[in-house]
């Protein structure tokens, strides 16, 4: 059963919480942002008035998440009170605190998310890394990984684009996560993902090694300005690939945008290329297509901040972006994250979504180093 000091510590830390989140301060910040929708014409810019509905949401989701918090710490301790009592058994008390401490360290954890991009929804990109078969076997896990971890925490997934691979798997994707926090939670997967196993791929049942490569961008709306120059995008459009139907190969409903990217820094030049397959319509797609190039503008300057920001905290442990972040090794059961040390045998459950852990430990570790 739980100690006294367990006891103590859980009520410390929802104080905390309450301090830190300034929840009276947002309770009556939410009261002046209502105010503000019952203003006379308050609908007729929509997008200005869906952006301030989304900031009262925000607002009233950390109240209702301190709440929850300080009822499941009250919970404890009156199970505390009633076990003296004998009216309740050990299990109870060891279940509330359960629950309540599980319900602190995620509030603790989403507090760590204060950077503007990381309440947006994300743009999670797969890339296949050279080694064909095995590799591109290797992406279409990831993407599975990803798709379930959206699907048990509550985001919406929409497959962008998706390019199969010569004989299994696939060599790219592109999916949309949409859901609160997608992009403060998820960005720490950006990087390089290896996988070491013994290959269903080779005869020989040799270890073989895979790589593949994780972009997450924060997926920006029509309230962040942007700034994307005409003159420098040209459109292609071809054939959609698909399972059939009469529609399929037949419509160039998919699009291929091209954008000649300067930096506004260094004035070095690259050309981005996305592509968008996710509708049968054309223009749905090239919409599409310029929501994931703005996203992708703001991205490289959100980078370009962090880039500085590392200048001039140049005593704190540097994230390197795009390097090796983890290791799957299937045989020796072990996932091993080279950032923060964190590490698991549950390969299978890793596989299916349950990288909860990897995410905590990094943001833990880097998510406050803006502070």
């Amino acid at each position: 059963m739980i100690t006294a000091e367990q006891l103590k510590d859980i009520k410390e830390r929802t104080e905390a919480l309450n301090r830190y989140l300034d929840i009276e301060g947002k309770k009556i910040q939410v009261e002046e942002e209502q105010l503000r929708t019952q203003a006379p014409g308050f609908w007729d810019n929509q997008k200005a008035a869906e952006a301030q509905m989304k900031k009262v949401k925000g607002l009233q989701q950390w109240i209702s998440g301190y709440n929850e918090v300080k009822t499941l710490a009250d919970e404890v301790q009156l199970a505390f009170d009633f076990y003296k009592d004998e009216l309740v058994t050990e299990e109870e008390v060891d279940d509330a605190y359960a629950k309540a401490i599980a319900a602190v360290e995620a509030l603790e954890l989403k507090n760590m998310l204060r950077e503007e991009a990381d309440q947006m929804d994300c743009v999670l990109k797969i890339n296949s890394g050279a080694g064909g078969t095995e590799s591109q076997d290797w992406a279409s896990m990831l993407m599975r990984m990803y798709l379930h971890y959206a699907e048990t925490h509550g985001y919406k997934a929409t497959i962008a684009n998706l390019q199969e691979g010569d004989e299994a798997g696939i060599k790219t994707c592109t999916i949309e996560i949409s859901g609160d926090y997608a992009y403060g939670y998820l960005k720490g997967e950006n990087g390089v993902h290896r996988l070491v196993r013994v290959s269903p791929y080779n005869a020989q049942g040799k270890r073989m090694t895979s790589f593949a490569s994780v972009f997450v961008t924060p997926l920006v709306d029509d309230t962040i300005e942007v700034n994307i120059e005409p003159a420098r995008m040209s459109w292609d459009t071809f054939r959609s690939g698909g399972a059939g139907g009469q529609n399929v190969n037949k419509v160039e409903s998919g699009v291929r945008l091209r954008y000649q990217y300067k930096d506004p820094y260094t004035g070095e030049e690259e050309e981005i290329l996305i592509e968008n397959t996710e509708t049968r319509d054309q223009p749905k797609n090239r919409e599409n297509a310029l929501r994931l190039l703005r996203s992708m503008l703001y991205d490289k300057e959100l980078q370009h901040r962090m880039a500085e920001q590392a200048k001039v905290e140049a005593g704190k442990k540097k994230i390197e972006w795009g390097s090796q972040i983890r290791s799957y090794v299937f045989d020796d059961r072990r996932v091993k994250d080279h950032r923060t040390n964190f590490q698991t045998s549950d390969v299978n459950g890793v596989m299916d979504g349950k990288i909860d852990g990897f995410i905590k430990a990094y943001l833990m570790e880097f998510a406050g180093s803006g502070e």
